[in-house]
């Protein structure tokens, strides 16, 4: 064969090539940001209308992202803020309306600290994906009857609702850091501390409700105690708006099955 032909030949392997490579580059990106935002990778798809616009703006968000300056909260931080947990909770029995706002500014006060933007819903969303795709969904419905709330035309069912959604995002904010959760399992058995969760069972929400456990070595009965009714103890964190009555000296508030009804 000529020159000529084996230029050409060389010539489609190595576009070949690069095109395998470029797909292969591209696959394994969708699957990277589909993994790490979860459903809101579809949700961007269905908004920006191609999958290659909707890649364009997460990674956008991944790059904001990484210019927030994000601290975790120190374990006595996390239990002050799931103390007013339950002050809020426990106003959802008399005020629904109010205690969903004030669920709502409790969460937003926890990202501030965090280190999250905390003026205009879109732009949280967008900076809370990156970490909490999974749980964007949930925060978005809450923030849809807290806004039917305003209205007065949210139902009870609907309230009770929104304070699961803001309780998912609450708690995935307090998260416990992985290193603590590696310090918490060295402990001896028999300890006041949860290995998984990183803080004292004894005010762990899931280790309350009805039934039984075994948080502290002793048959857990259910019953939440209240603390005083005007507040937290002195240096208790601080909350926004109506979220800063919200505070309550007592256990962690109840799991998402357990909310309270009126």
């Amino acid at each position: 064969m000529s020159t000529a032909i084996w230029v050409v030949i060389a010539v489609v392997v190595v576009a070949a090539l690069v095109a395998v490579v470029f797909v292969a580059r591209s696959r394994a990106q969708t699957q990277r940001l589909k993994r790490r935002f979860g459903p809101e990778y579809d949700r961007a798809v269905r908004s920006a209308g191609s999958r290659s616009a909707a890649e364009r703006e997460l990674r956008s968000r991944e790059q904001r992202h990484e210019e927030l300056q994000l601290q975790e909260l120190d374990p006595a931080r996390r239990e002050q803020y799931r103390e007013q947990w339950v002050g809020v909770q426990e106003r959802f029995v008399d005020t629904p309306e109010a205690a969903v706002e004030q669920a709502n500014g409790l969460v937003t006060v926890v990202m501030g600290e965090r280190g999250y933007p905390t003026h205009g819903f879109e732009e949280k969303v967008a900076h809370l994906s990156v970490e909490h795709g999974r749980t964007m969904d949930r925060y978005r419905r809450a923030h849809a009857i807290s806004g039917r709330a305003a209205n007065g035309e949210a139902s009870t069912e609907d309230l009770r609702q929104a304070m699961q959604h803001y309780r998912e995002l609450f708690e995935e904010l307090l998260s416990v850091p992985a290193g603590e959760r590696h310090a918490d399992a060295d402990r001896a058995p028999g300890t006041d501390h949860d290995a998984r969760t990183g803080h004292d069972t004894r005010t762990d929400p899931a280790h309350t409700g009805t039934g039984t456990g075994t948080g502290t070595g002793h048959t857990n009965t259910g019953h939440t105690s209240t603390g005083h009714p005007n507040g937290p103890a002195t240096g208790a964190a601080p909350v926004a708006g109506e979220a800063g009555h919200a505070a309550a000296a007592g256990p962690a508030g109840r799991r998402d099955d357990q909310a309270p009804r009126s």
